[in-house]
């Protein structure tokens, strides 16, 4: 903080805290930093951050007023829940950031695991970052430097020099722990000046330069550092050479800090976890913005009654409804101000639209086509999911079809429209084997995730006896296929996937009411139904 403070820079810093005593005297050391201070919120919009036309003060006033955004001045930008910010936003606060007007940038990670976390667009181009999670209350201690100290730092900050290998040894440093971004070295070297500056150095020494790289370094590497090979045994020395020669290339080599003193002093600063998790390879996750059956917007969809509101440059005015409030005004305005507009509008009228999108529907069959129920209710199942797969069509619903048998389940279809396809498959579906439920159950959550990401609203319709004896290990074995089947079962309902469980055994098992339960789903048991009939539950079960 204390070189930020002297460095705007340096960008800013991310801060990984939740909610507590930590956060509170984060909070408080926060204020200490020099210049204005202003707390954004995720959904800050474009108006706000870079000003506009104000469309309430110019209609009170009758002439074009505009507002002045965050942007017009340099400003640090505390984010509270960062790891919340949509990608529109987070690029442009990194615009923001590039565009060199002194913005400082401080984000507030609150993320619960390791997925959630800051935009990797705003944390590449701040400086420092750094977990608090693990921090004790009575540990945070510390503070910024006196102000003075911190002018006086400022001051010499343009007069600092730096060694001319200090930027090809930070940038061979920087490769060497994965990091591929230009920013990364360049961002050392400026802390490295800051540091040198609050010091009262003019010129940035070993130790300078070893803090700026554990500062920088630490928080974005992706591997460690493969241990050099081992030199070969040098040369006898040349007796004839002059003293005064060796001993200048000996004060040469001490001057120059090694390469090997700096990726340590960055090794020690990794956290525990990104040491662990650097000898595995990296994989890139994926996220989506499915937000299910209902979506609510201003652009597209059912229309929605109109409400008040301020316009943020996002949502569209509804003008019919902001003229329909104003109406029953209009005379006593007019003998309020007889020398104004015909049509007196105030920032109370404004109406804002709203509609809404229903995203399109998958329905996960997860068929039981184990051996217990093809002796028994396997045809009616097929028969059932092809009448169901005829009404998806006809609503223009997609589906999917995982088939459960031997020793694990397979996609048989995935999320597809084409009626022709999905009948093909069903109608080969084989039967016979185990009852891999575990592994049905997982399957089908990977493919509701998968939808959602997609913009899909999933909902899972699983024809099944219950019976699971199959592990997700592939091994026969009751007590840990039950395990595992309660296990996936709770991820279910914790992903909040609607479903429907049909018992398709002879008689009504006792094991599909529970699975029921911790599946969230419906349950019904029919033991004597036919495919039609079992059609028609299901689409009053799933009905809206």
């Amino acid at each position: 903080m204390a070189a930020l403070a002297v460095d705007p820079a340096l960008k800013g810093l991310t801060l990984r805290v939740r909610a507590g005593p930590v956060r509170t005297a984060l909070d408080h050391a926060l204020t200490a930093l020099p210049g204005p201070m202003h707390r954004i919120h995720p959904a800050l919009s474009d108006e706000a951050l870079f000003g506009g036309i104000d469309v309430t003060a110019s209609l009170a006033a009758g002439r074009q007023v505009r507002s002045g955004g965050l942007a017009a001045g340099p400003a640090i930008l505390l984010l509270p829940m960062a790891e919340r910010v949509p990608p529109g936003l987070a690029a442009r606060l990194a615009q923001l950031l590039d565009s060199g007007t002194g913005h400082r940038l401080i984000l507030l990670d609150e993320g619960a695991d390791a997925e959630e976390c800051a935009p990797a667009c705003l944390r590449e181009r701040l400086a420092f970052a750094t977990d608090l999670t693990a921090l004790r209350h009575d540990e945070t201690t510390g503070g910024l430097p006196a102000p003075a100290d911190l002018d006086a730092a400022r001051q010499l900050l343009p007069r600092v020099t730096a060694p001319p290998e200090a930027a090809a040894t930070l940038t061979g440093l920087a490769v060497r722990f994965g990091i591929d971004s230009l920013r990364a070295p360049l961002l050392a070297l400026r802390a490295a000046r800051a540091l040198a500056a609050l010091n009262d150095r003019a010129a940035i020494g070993d130790d300078d330069l070893r803090r700026a790289a554990e500062l920088v370094y630490a928080p974005r590497a992706t591997c460690l550092p493969e241990a050099p090979p081992e030199p070969p045994d040098p040369p006898a020395p040349d007796d004839d050479r002059p003293d005064d020669e060796a001993a200048d290339g000996q004060t040469e080599h001490l001057d120059r800090i090694p390469d090997e003193i700096l990726v340590e002093a960055v090794r020690t600063c990794l956290p525990p976890e990104l040491l662990n998790g650097l000898h595995r390879h990296p994989t890139r996750t994926a996220t989506g913005s499915g937000a299910g059956a209902r979506r609510k917007g201003n652009r597209r969809g059912r229309p929605l009654p109109a409400r008040p509101g301020r316009p943020d440059g996002r949502a569209r005015i509804d003008l019919l409804a902001t003229l329909r409030a104003a109406a029953p005004w209009q005379t006593l305005r007019r003998r309020a101000r007889p020398d104004g507009p015909h049509i007196h509008i105030h920032p109370a009228d404004i109406r804002l639209k709203r509609c809404e999108d229903r995203s399109d529907r998958l329905l996960v069959f997860l068929v039981d086509a184990s051996g217990s129920t093809a002796m028994t209710r396997l045809a009616e199942a097929k028969g059932a999911v092809e009448l169901l797969l005829g009404q998806a069509y006809a609503r223009r619903d997609h589906v999917a079809l995982i088939a459960m048998r031997g020793t694990g389940a397979e996609l048989l279809l995935p999320p597809t429209r084409s009626l022709v396809q999905a009948r093909r498959r069903l109608t080969a579906l084989p039967g016979g084997g185990g009852t891999p439920l575990a592994s049905g159950l997982g399957e089908s959550l990977s493919v509701a995730r998968s939808a959602r990401h997609h913009g899909l609203a999933p909902a899972l319709v699983l024809l099944t006896d219950g019976k699971a004896n199959i592990a997700l290990d592939g091994t026969a074995n009751r007590a840990q296929a039950a395990a595992d089947t309660d296990r996936l079962a709770s991820a279910i309902l914790a992903a909040d996937l609607p479903g429907l469980l049909i018992d398709i055994s002879s008689r009504p098992a006792p094991a599909t009411a529970p699975l029921a339960r911790a599946l969230g789903a419906h349950h019904l048991s029919l033991p004597h139904a036919d495919a039609p009939r079992i059609s028609r539950a299901v689409t009053a079960a799933l009905a809206g």
